[in-house]
């Protein structure tokens, strides 16, 4: 068996392992008083512009960056980066 389908052979053993996808829009901190007064209609200010990027990790590695979109009745992220690999789209 040559290389590069002993490699292709070894990854298919790992295609079907379930990771965790995390898409951060962003965070901030608040004081405990101030998370306890949130309420239904109460707005949290986040430490990213509107139009900064969101960032994709897997298992805690940052994988990608991307922008939010709205797909039917759904958000979604468009990649726009990925990260070590090609350049961004």
């Amino acid at each position: 068996m040559n290389p590069t389908a002993e490699n292709t052979a070894n990854l298919s053993l790992v295609l079907d392992v379930p990771v965790s996808l995390t898409i951060e829009l962003g965070s901030c901190q608040l004081p405990m008083k101030e998370v306890l007064q949130l309420n239904v209609g109460s707005v949290v200010q986040l430490d990213k512009s509107a139009d900064a990027p969101v960032e994709l990790s897997v298992n805690g590695k940052l994988i990608a960056r991307g922008e939010v979109v709205v797909v039917e009745d759904r958000f979604g992220v468009k990649i726009t980066e990925v990260i070590g690999g090609s350049t961004p789209v």
